[in-house]
């Protein structure tokens, strides 16, 4: 079924819905009385035979959405569903009454329902609901799809009813009224963030918040959105883009471990793993470098991944793809390292020198701006020839300066920082630094990107005065790590798309033709 119905179906349920107005019944009533969910019953009672049932005869009322409908003369069955479980109700003209039995007759599938009565087993073996009272919650004016349910081993399996997925992702509601694995996702996402909440909290990490509209955009090389204070005679601003910079005024303010999980939004491209609104996890530890912040990370992810799936082991591309295997320790490698023996690159990129890395790109046929420096090319090579073979979880250490302007340079390595991004199935998943606490550093460092910016770089990084101002009060030495909680759940959930993972991700408009609700409901809420 199309899931933008017809106006003669819309119309019909209209109908059906001034029908139970004329013979008293509101279909949209205040509240229902439920002492128990679909979920629930199934729990305390898919153990019990019929005659464990008749002798308990355990009384009822629940709500849920009706998902199919059988009308067998004077009597009748529907399937009940909470979003998780579904349960069968059996419904007798003669127990309903009068105003029961009409409100039976006006239902559709997708109607909200409220049940009340005993539940039993049937003949059939079947867990049912006997109705001796029906009360409708709400009519849908429009049907849903329909999902088909199978038995399989004996147990039910629920197919996809709503496949499209543009249509899943742009009418979030309807997929998760119909495809119960969808839910479990953002259940498995809930989860996560819990996890991840109590493992920081458990580490003396304290959660704060800083400011989403900002004066400067800072913390990352992206564009941002941009905005007005109407207040303040026109005031430009900028949704962040990182948390970065502000979590690091609390280290300066003597708070030793700070983090945050909030909302960042990048006005960048979008894909299977980028949204321009994304949540992203940042912590800062006072006292640790870049080395602390690998241990964290690897048992900030795996303690997750236990907790939430009960398992290290995690598949990407279903029964077919490959096993991850979180357990630590992780592998651990140099970018130059990397490149040379992942990428297949023969040339001494180490040496970070200009001539060898362009000739690299011209090896193995890379685009490299013949004014680019020797980081950037080392960055474009990584990029293009290691980053997609990462599958098992991987540190990439040592970063280039030029790529890297809020890390501490390298205290062995000339050129490089002491910044490392993990990798799972081809991803990056986390990144973090030992943070640069050297103001006069800093300050060349932002000069720097500031020359990019004037060159037509729109991610270069921004002069930010005030965050200079604070290291000149003194920032101790101090760790700090970004993971991404959507790409964290799309591993641990073995989602392609980080539409997946979000509830509601950005999409395109529709025209005014497709986006228009149906006209034929206006005038009928009374």
């Amino acid at each position: 079924m199309s899931l933008d119905s017809s106006q003669d179906q819309v119309a019909e349920r209209l109908q059906k819905m001034r029908a139970l107005r004329a013979s008293g019944i509101e279909p949209y009533p205040y509240r229902f009385e439920a002492n128990a969910t679909i979920s629930d019953l199934r729990a305390r009672h898919d153990g019990k035979d019929a005659a464990s049932l008749e002798a308990e005869k355990p009384a009822t009322a629940v709500g849920g959405r009706v998902l199919a409908r059988r009308e067998h003369g004077k009597a009748g069955f529907l399937d009940l569903s909470d979003g998780v479980s579904r349960i069968q109700v059996m419904l007798r003209r003669n127990e309903l009454g009068e105003q029961g039995w009409t409100a039976w007759q006006q239902l559709d599938i997708g109607d909200w329902l409220g049940v009340e009565g005993v539940v039993i087993r049937t003949r059939m073996g079947e867990l049912t609901i006997h109705a001796s009272s029906v009360v409708m919650l709400s009519k849908s004016l429009r049907p849903l799809p329909v999902p088909k349910v199978e038995v399989v081993d004996g147990k039910e399996v629920v197919h996809f009813a709503l496949a499209d997925k543009e249509l899943r992702y742009r009418r979030r509601y309807v997929d998760l009224a119909v495809n119960p694995e969808v839910r479990r996702v953002f259940e498995l996402r809930t989860r996560a963030v819990s996890a991840v909440r109590r493992f920081l909290d458990a580490r003396g990490f304290l959660e704060v918040e800083t400011p989403v509209l900002q004066s400067l955009h800072g913390g990352a090389a992206a564009r941002p959105f941009r905005t007005n204070l109407n207040a303040l005679g026109g005031m430009p601003l900028f949704l962040r883009i990182a948390d970065e910079l502000y979590l690091k005024r609390l280290i300066v303010g003597g708070m030793p471990r700070v983090y945050e999980i909030g909302k960042d939004f990048r006005n960048e491209g979008i894909d299977r793993t980028h949204n321009p609104e994304f949540t992203m996890l940042e912590c800062y530890q006072a006292f640790a470098d870049y080395s602390d912040m690998m241990d964290l990370t690897e048992s900030l992810v795996t303690s997750v991944a236990q907790e939430a799936l009960g398992t290290l082991k995690v598949r990407r591309g279903g029964a077919d793809g490959i096993e991850i295997d979180l357990t630590p320790p992780w592998r651990r490698l140099s970018m130059a390292d990397a490149v040379r023996e992942i990428g297949g690159v023969t040339e001494d990129v180490g040496s970070m020198d200009r001539d060898v890395l362009r000739q690299a790109c011209r090896a193995h046929r890379l685009e490299a701006d013949e004014t680019a420096s020797a980081g950037l090319m080392l960055d474009t090579i990584f990029s293009e020839l290691v980053q997609p073979h990462l599958q098992q979880p991987t540190f990439i250490l040592d970063y280039p300066v030029e790529v890297s302007p809020l890390a501490k340079v390298h205290r062995s390595k000339p050129g490089l920082t002491e910044r490392f991004e993990a990798f799972i199935g081809g991803w990056e998943l986390a990144n973090a630094f030992s943070e640069l606490n050297d103001p006069v550093d800093q300050r060349e460092r932002f000069m720097a990107q500031e020359r990019l910016r004037l060159q037509g770089d729109e991610e270069a990084h921004v002069i930010d005065e005030d965050f200079l101002m604070a290291l000149e009060h003194g920032m101790p030495p101090t760790g700090g790590l970004g993971v991404g909680i959507d790409r964290l759940v799309m591993l641990l959930a073995d989602c392609s798309s980080i539409r997946d993972v979000l509830l509601f991700p950005f999409m395109r408009p529709l025209d005014a033709g497709d986006a228009a609700s149906s006209q034929a409901t206006q005038g009928d809420s009374r």
